[in-house]
């Protein structure tokens, strides 16, 4: 079993900038990459980022490429979303995931998170 547990949420001004963390416990052995969704209230979860936790690969959904950075510490099992130029339409709650498959939907997914909200005000 894999725990995830994320951090850093907040409100912030458009154009600002916000760090999240997601701390992994239990068996992240089995854990091939993690990744980062949102949903907002009346939508579906979307697909946000993903890192591989070997060599640190990354990709990211065209809506945050450019402003989002994944990266991880393996030595501290934890993965962090830098997310600078926020835009109003980035407000969600922000969920870490950890999948078996390193895929970039959210069905590939095992374990989650329980989110941290991110409110960007104009």
């Amino acid at each position: 079993q894999v725990q995830l547990v994320e951090s850093g949420g907040g409100l912030v001004q458009a154009g600002g900038s916000l760090r999240l963390s997601c701390a992994a416990s239990g068996r992240t052995f089995s854990s091939y990459a993690m990744g980062w969704f949102r949903q907002a209230p009346g939508k579906e979860r979307e697909f946000v980022a993903r890192i591989l936790w070997s060599d640190g690969t990354t990709y990211y959904a065209d809506s945050v490429r450019g402003r989002f950075t994944i990266s991880r510490d393996n030595a501290k099992n934890t993965v962090y979303l830098q997310m600078n130029s926020l835009k109003v339409e980035d407000t969600a709650a922000y969920i870490c995931a950890a999948t078996r498959s390193g895929g970039y939907s959210k069905y590939e997914y095992d374990y989650w998170g329980q989110g941290t909200q991110v409110t960007v005000s104009s």
